[in-house]
């Protein structure tokens, strides 16, 4: 398939390399992320976060957790701050003037995971998507929350998915799209289904499949070969794209095309992974 919305890059063949070379240097120009996840039982996503921000190169970043764990991460989480959260240690649906301050000040919002399985969390997730329209990503348990309702989101501004293949399935199912996911697509027919779904609705949307991370945007596709993999793609990815879509914040498929380079494919990062 030859397409025009259908763009290639690969270890050595950056598809934006100005980006690369016009990224801040200086900490105060690199952006301000606010990092959303954890509760009582797990609070590794938002932590891994924090330090793969740091590598990406923003310049401020701050964590926001439930007050649950406060005693257990306080002493030890830099940048750290707490929200109400439920009885069993999720974030409750008190936390939202907390995500929405928080939000304001950053210039992008990262649902880092680790939310737990919390019918008030949802309500909180879904609360401020609609009252805010903050450059916001959301990756690994915090998706479980989007399909769940997805209407919150199809049409929802500056809005990003970091998704698995099972993830965007039952996306696609819960949207009542037409064209359905298989596991069995090839590498041609997800971009060609990418390219679609991203054309009529207004989400972003990464996803890993067949040893390449595919990007759609506005109906424009990339495709980045991996050279070396990790566990934890998803956060990782996440992370890398919101940072580097913040420092070009009206380039979105340029800026999250450019970020996946920086992890996966720039010589100084394969050795890392």
């Amino acid at each position: 398939m030859t397409a025009d919305f259908w763009h290639k890059q690969e270890q050595g063949k950056p598809l934006f390399p100005k980006l690369e070379w016009s990224q801040p240097e200086n900490r105060h120009l690199s952006g301000k992320l606010l990092l959303i996840g954890g509760n009582l039982h797990g609070f590794a996503a938002p932590a891994e976060a924090y330090a793969e921000s740091i590598k990406a190169g923003i310049g401020t970043t701050r964590v926001l957790l439930p007050s649950a764990i406060q005693k257990v991460v306080g002493p030890h989480i830099e940048n750290g701050e707490f929200a109400p959260s439920t009885p069993s240690g999720s974030f409750a649906q008190a936390a939202l003037g907390e995500l929405i301050e928080g939000s304001k000040w950053a210039d992008g919002v990262l649902f880092a995971g680790d939310l737990g399985r919390n019918s008030e969390t949802a309500i909180l997730v879904e609360k401020f998507l609609q009252k805010h329209e903050a450059m916001t990503v959301l990756t690994n348990d915090s998706i479980d929350y989007i399909i769940a309702s997805p209407l919150s989101v199809l049409e929802r501004p500056n809005t990003a998915l970091v998704l698995t293949l099972p993830q965007l399935q039952r996306l696609a199912v819960a949207a009542n799209y037409e064209r359905p996911v298989a596991s069995t697509m090839d590498l041609m027919h997800l971009v060609d289904w990418l390219h679609g779904f991203t054309d009529r609705y207004a989400l972003y949307l990464t996803v890993k499949h067949a040893g390449y991370i595919l990007v759609g945007v506005k109906g424009e596709v990339s495709s980045t070969k991996l050279i070396a993999d990790t566990s934890t793609w998803q956060l990782e990815t996440a992370t890398y794209g919101v940072v580097w879509w913040i420092q070009n914040r009206s380039r979105p498929f340029e800026g999250i095309t450019a970020g996946v380079y920086s992890l996966y494919c720039h010589p100084s990062a394969i050795t890392q992974l």
